[in-house]
């Protein structure tokens, strides 16, 4: 392979990575939000409320925990878990390629 090709591997694989770990960031930084009672009139509130509800659209209420902060932790946070899981996954097979 040529030192251009494995480039531009990589650099796809950084991307990858950079898309995975923001939309993790989002979905944890609502964990830290709902956690912390955050201001649901605030205009940064709700965007990142929309914006990780849509990331999480899947596992949102998946568990049925008594507590709604647990709900919004495993919820929320298992898809966080699962993006950079796979974010990272198919950077490692981008790279290798």
């Amino acid at each position: 392979m040529s030192p251009r090709h494995r480039s531009g591997s990589s650099q796809a694989a950084t991307i990858v990575i950079v898309i995975a770990d923001v939309m993790a960031v989002v979905i944890g930084l609502w964990i830290v939000m709902y956690l912390l009672d955050a201001n649901r009139a605030n205009d940064l509130v709700v965007f990142v409320q929309d914006a990780a509800r849509w990331l999480a659209g899947w596992s949102y209420d998946l568990f049925t925990f008594d507590a709604a902060w647990a709900r919004v932790v495993a919820g929320y946070g298992l898809a966080a878990v699962v993006y950079l899981f796979v974010g990272h996954a198919i950077a490692g097979q981008l790279r290798r390629h």
